[in-house]
């Protein structure tokens, strides 16, 4: 891989839409594939309006089909769980050593990519970066960037096991730091996720069923303390599916004590958030039910734990998504 990365993003809105906008004012070679605002980008270009400062890209590499994007060596996954069977047609040429980075949410996603790339990309090339922040898309090439920003970058392995960062995640880290978007690596890919689900599961669940904010949620005790017992089902999950993978006794693959409570106070801090599944849900589109809740319910029901709680809201979820 060259000094100089050139960068695809797939799936130009929330997520793709500001991290891509970042690294490309911040010099890096952006090609962003879009699908029905691609004539309003190709005219307008991008508008971030970000709590660490507004900027507008008046020039956009804007492309409504994949095969007319140049190779590069970092294509970026953004698009939801429920969009990735169509992620295979999306694939912009890779550069030789280049990588497909994921930002999505939910637990069996890397290795659902890597079957769907099976014979184009390499698993060792397949990356995952979780993503801590507050951004809708609230128009046509319009992102609004609340709160947060910081992504935690690691490698996807096939059994589960703890990876070391490469090189190439190195390089893309320096990239994102110099886009001033806050990076950390990890080599415990599986662990990280889980980490994710901690807030994931309850808060994007929940604020469908419940049709609330995450200020109106944390402001009802009853709710406050239901989060805090689905929280304690995933992180008990978590730690069970982390010491069933364990081979080295000195390396605890657990999230540690303390974690529900820094989750809980993150929240209480947290401008009023209506969470990306409440989005999808209000706007009409798919849930990522099974990426978010239906992966971990079968995770507990195979190591056989009860999560009551976890599985209720599943079917909840279920329930809503097949009446609509």
């Amino acid at each position: 891989m060259t000094d100089l990365r050139r960068y695809a993003i797939i799936g130009t809105g929330a997520i793709g839409g500001y991290y891509g906008a970042r690294l490309q004012q911040a010099g890096c070679e952006v090609h962003f594939l879009l699908r029905s605002d691609y004539a309003h980008v190709r005219r307008q270009g991008l508008v971030v309006e970000s709590a660490a400062g507004d900027f507008t890209l008046t020039e956009v590499n804007a492309y409504a089909d994949a095969t007319q994007m140049p190779p590069v060596d970092v294509v970026i996954l953004a698009l939801k769980t429920t969009q990735n069977d169509l992620f295979p047609k999306l694939m912009p040429p890779l550069r030789a050593g280049g990588v497909v980075l994921t930002l999505q949410n939910g637990l069996g996603v890397d290795g659902r990519i890597a079957e769907l790339l099976s014979g184009s990309v390499a698993p060792e090339n397949i990356l995952s970066g979780l993503c801590f922040i507050c951004s809708n898309k609230v128009g046509p090439g319009h992102i609004r960037h609340l709160d947060y920003g910081k992504i935690l970058l690691g490698a996807y392995s096939p059994d589960g096991g703890i990876r070391a960062a490469t090189s190439v995640m190195k390089q893309i880290a320096t990239d994102f730091q110099q886009a001033q978007v806050p990076i950390e690596l990890t080599d415990d890919l599986l662990i990280a996720r889980w980490r994710k689900l901690v807030w994931n599961i309850p808060y994007n669940g929940l604020s469908v069923v419940l049709n609330a904010t995450t200020q109106e949620m944390m402001a009802d005790e009853g709710v406050r303390s239901l989060i805090e017992d689905i929280m304690a089902e995933v992180v008990s999950t978590a730690n069970a599916w982390g010491k069933k993978l364990t081979t080295d006794s000195e390396h605890r693959r657990e999230i540690p004590t303390g974690f529900i409570e820094e989750m809980l106070s993150t929240t209480d801090q947290m401008r009023p958030y209506r969470t990306s599944m409440k989005i999808d849900w209000d706007e009409g589109r798919p849930l990522e039910i099974e990426a978010i809740l239906g992966a971990p319910v079968r995770a507990a029901k195979e190591m056989g734990m009860a999560v009551p709680k976890m599985e209720m809201l599943y079917e909840q979820l279920c329930f809503l998504s097949r009446r609509r």
